[in-house]
């Protein structure tokens, strides 16, 4: 071939190469443009969203000889459509109890809301003896209904009448006490007058959520049950108010014969906001078998009641088993990741002291419902609040 035949061959090649070049790297910008830019640690989550449908406010009231009202737990008995609501009362109002409540929705698919509330059963709490427990003894705060069809209840205890917390396994339809999980000794108090580890009094489990499937033809699989304390142990506490307190999750295995703690994680609660009296996490939700959660953080004090909803995402969340103290410096623990979901400050219902949540019925839609409730703490002059939303996954 010609010198001047190669050069022009090899001229042609040379803006084809160019050409493709400059073609390639247009797409590439263009691709990047229009691919949002996403952050590793959102990648943790599920896409959840929720909208507040309605507000039924349910007035102070008796049934059958107690006091209805301390509602610190909500569960959703889906085959039987019932709701079990758990309340916190030590003993003062009637015996430590739960009730059945047969709620309608009504409305229409656009805007569903509450149609009836109407309790239907008290349920006491029974010891292992069948006996209701002593004032005092008990104070219950976390409920989850199990794959076989038992209740577990979490207790926070009172730490001046050296009652220990404990999360209990029960009876649906008589109350009474089947077994009790294993609790560390880091929960349990040492000293009721100063005490150098454990709970915090009215601080302690108050979160419960259960995870799991049956296994069929009479048969149930392991499944899971998580708790959390509402704020830090004693030993995990730490007086330095920019610094956020860890309260502890802890993560059950169930089985026919043998309950077993394999896992505990740290759990960064929000920066306490000035003035608060009361702030820490209230309530749990398994929302999926991957490790996610929605939680409930509140604070109340002088700015009024703060609320905000969560999801939490526990994988790659380090085990604190085996960490003696959370207080101070946590470098190197790597903690449960949380995602806002919603801050109940930018809805235009005034909340209230929200302690309970589940879900709930089908809406008309066929979408998923969340139900959250109020703690009224039995003031004769504070409904209960219960809330229905939409819950979008």
């Amino acid at each position: 071939m010609a010198k001047g035949m190669r050069r022009r061959l090899w001229q042609v090649v040379w803006r084809r190469s160019q050409a493709l070049a400059l073609a390639l790297g247009l797409l590439l910008l263009v691709t990047s443009c229009a691919i949002p830019q996403i952050k590793a640690e959102d990648r943790l989550f599920i896409p959840v969203t929720v909208e507040l449908l309605d507000v039924y406010n349910l007035p102070p009231q008796s049934f059958e000889g107690t006091t209805v009202g301390g509602i610190s737990a909500l569960v959703y008995d889906r085959p039987r459509d019932r709701i079990y609501a758990l309340s916190d009362d030590r003993g003062r109002f009637g015996p430590a109890r739960f009730y059945t409540l047969a709620v309608t929705l009504g409305g229409s698919a656009s805007q569903p809301q509450f149609g009836t509330v109407r309790f239907e059963a008290v349920t006491p709490l029974l010891d292992a003896a069948g006996n209701p427990y002593p004032r005092g003894s008990i104070d219950p705060e976390g409920m989850a209904l199990s794959p076989r069809d038992s209740l577990f209840i979490g207790s926070e205890g009172d730490v001046e009448q050296n009652a220990p917390p404990f999360i209990g396994e029960f009876d649906r339809q008589t109350g009474r006490v089947i077994a009790t999980l294993p609790l560390p000794e880091r929960y349990l108090p040492d000293d009721p007058d100063q005490a150098t580890r454990g709970v915090q009094n009215n601080l302690s489990l108050e979160a419960l959520t259960v995870a799991g499937t049956s296994g069929g033809a009479g048969m149930i699989e392991p499944f899971r049950l998580f708790a959390a304390t509402e704020s830090a142990l004693v030993q995990d506490y730490n007086n330095d108010p920019s610094q956020p307190l860890n309260s502890r999750f802890l993560h059950y295995l169930i089985g026919d014969d043998q309950s077993t703690l394999i896992a505990e994680h740290r759990y960064p609660l929000d920066l306490e906001p000035s003035g608060a009296v009361v702030n820490g996490l209230t309530a749990l939700l398994a929302i999926d078998p991957g490790g996610h959660f929605l939680a409930l953080e509140r604070a109340f004090g002088l700015r009024g009641m703060q609320v905000k909803l969560y999801q939490l995402a526990t994988g790659g969340a380090t085990d604190t088993s085996t960490i003696p103290s959370l207080a101070g410096d946590v470098a190197g623990i790597s903690p449960i990741r949380k995602q806002l979901v919603l801050d109940f400050a930018e809805t235009p219902l005034a909340v209230d002291n929200l302690e309970g949540m589940t879900l709930g019925p089908r809406l008309p839609d066929g979408s998923q419902s969340l139900l959250i409730v109020s703690d009224n703490n039995f003031e004769s002059d504070r409904a209960t609040q219960l809330l229905l939303l939409r819950l979008q996954m």
